[in-house]
Order: structure tokens, then sequence, then C-alpha cells
């Protein structure tokens, strides 16, 4: 066990997600577990910059692990993508005695922290910590499962007044570059069509299929939009087919950042407190430099040029499943 290290900073960075607070939980009583003081970096890398840095003991993380968002909060910071910032980001560590880092965020995070550990030597891991489930080495991040119930749930909701009024609802779900919400979403909520930036539809496919419905006498239906869809987002694929339908009253619905908050699931809190733990234990076993992550339900550690290198594609039988369940 690396017997150098002494005080462990935790940090969440990029966008929340369900599940952050679980996995500062976890670290910090890891950390304290094996006699480390940890400390808390509010405000992701712009904390780190202005020297927002609190001590945290085991409770200081009480009653957090059913919490959405971050007791540490959110930022993307400008000013660490510069050498400036960087190096009074690594002074105030210097200053408090941090001799090694727990970051939770996204890709964006791992970025940064690679040229900062590659900059600085200061021991580092990374947790998968985004909605998307878009970051390699991993089947799950954390916060995906919360926000993929989140959503089908709302859009649970949606099928009952979908069905009531005869109506086709268009929902916007999030994933910019990544369909992994929405393609769960469509096989979960029976959408007739799901559109996700990995795959190619064009608008005539799609308003071939909504077609198919009108002529069977479908009077009800819902199309989930992933917000990075490459042929429009949700209100613009709801106007351009509202010139052509004549059979189907049009509705709107963009789900948006209700899918970041609220508590996280029995998974998400489960799977955060096992990367939360084994952030702890890969510092003080040497495996600096890597992100943990989960495959077939072991922990593994990836390093960061295979994480930020690659990305976790989008499961080709998930798409197969939704067309064949979606006639």
């Amino acid at each position: 066990m690396n017997n150098t290290i002494s005080k462990i900073g935790v940090f969440t960075s990029g966008g929340d997600a369900p599940g952050m607070n679980a996995a500062i939980r976890a670290v910090v009583r890891t950390s304290i577990y094996y006699k480390k003081e940890v400390f808390g970096i509010m405000q992701g890398y712009d904390g780190m910059i202005a020297g927002e840095i609190v001590k945290l003991g085991v409770r200081s993380v009480g009653n957090i692990i059913q919490r959405g968002g971050t007791i540490l909060k959110c930022a993307r910071s400008k000013e660490f993508r510069t050498p400036e910032g960087r190096k009074k980001a690594f002074d105030n560590l210097k200053k408090n005695g941090i001799d090694a880092l727990v970051a939770i965020g996204g890709d964006g995070t791992f970025a940064g922290l690679k040229v900062f550990y590659e900059e600085y030597g200061i021991p580092s891991i990374c947790l998968p910590g985004t909605i998307d489930n878009d970051i390699a080495g991993t089947d799950y991040t954390i916060g995906f499962d919360t926000a993929t119930n989140t959503a089908v749930d709302a859009i649970d909701k949606i099928r009952d007044t979908a069905i009531s009024h005869n109506r086709l609802f268009f929902i916007e779900v999030m994933g910019r570059h990544s369909g992994y919400i929405g393609i769960n979403c469509g096989i979960a909520g029976g959408a007739v069509v799901t559109i996700i930036p990995e795959e190619d539809m064009t608008l005539e496919q799609l308003f071939n299929k909504l077609d198919e419905g009108g002529k069977t006498n479908k009077k009800s239906s819902l199309v989930v939009v992933a917000e990075g869809s490459k042929i429009g987002r949700a209100m613009d694929l709801a106007q351009k087919f509202a010139e052509r339908n004549n059979y189907f009253d049009i509705k709107v619905t963009i789900l948006g950042h209700l899918q970041r908050g609220g508590n996280p699931t029995y998974f998400d809190r489960v799977l955060a407190s096992k990367m939360g733990v084994a952030a702890v234990e890969g510092l003080l076993n040497n495996k600096s430099g890597t992100m943990v992550g989960i495959l077939n339900n072991q922990i593994v550690y990836n390093s960061f040029d295979t994480i930020i290198n690659n990305k976790h594609l989008i499961d080709e039988e998930a798409i197969r499943i939704s067309k064949i369940l979606s006639i």
C-alpha cells in the first residue's frame, strides 16, 4: 500500500449526475477507514483554482447517499484549461497538503485531470459520473440509471394523455452525442420511433414510419428524440411532420434537466459506493492515472488514454430490438 498519500482531495466537475453524493460519501469514508484525511474541493476545477477547499469527516457526508445533485457543487472551468490556471490549482492543493485526487465527472473532467496529472504528477483517479453513459471502459456511469428511470416515468405519464386524446407526442430526452438514454427510453416506453445521434435516420424514413400508423388508424404514438439527433430536435421534427399530417394531434415535451435531478436509484447508489471505495483503494495501491469502471459486474481500472481516446459505443442489439418492437 502506498503510504506516501496522507491527504486526498475529492471534487465533482462538469454536469451533475444522480449518485455523485453517494460517490463522495464513499470516497470520504473509505479514506478515513484507511486513516487518511480527506478534503472536499468546491465548484470543481474553479474551486481548486480559487482555493475553496474544506476538510470533510465521517459526519460531513451523513444523510447524503439518497440526495441528488452534489454537495460539492459542479462547474466547468475555462481557467483550468490554461497553464496559469492549473498552476494556481496546484499551489492551492500543495498549501492544503493534498497529495492525491479523486475526480467525479465526465470526459471533460477526465481530459483536464489527465493534463494536470502529466504536468504535476499528483496521484489521481477518476470516477465516471455522467447521465449519458458514454464513457469507455465501463458498462455503466453514475447517474445513467436514475436519469433513464426518470425519463421513462415521465414517458409513461405522457402515454396516458396521448391515449386519452389521440395524440402523437415527440418527447426529447438528453443525449447530445450519445443515444444510450434515448434507445433505452424508447424500448422501455414503447416508442414507435427512437431517434439517436448514432443513427442516420432520414426525415423521409421517420415520416414513412409515422404514416404507417396513420394508415392503420393508430390514433396515438410516442416518438423519442435524443437532443443530438442529426435530423433535428423534437420541436423541429414535430413542426415538419405537422405540415404533412392530417390525422395526428401533435404535441411536444422536452424533458430537459428534469433528468439530471432527483434521488438516485438503488443501482446508482450501489454503483457509486463501489466505485468510491475502489477509487481510494486504487490510489493506495498505485493505480494512479486511471478511471474506475465496472465491466461484467467487476471493478476495473482503465488508463486515462484509454478512456479519453475511446467512446462507449451504443449497443447495436438494443437498436435492433427497438425496431422490431416498434411495429
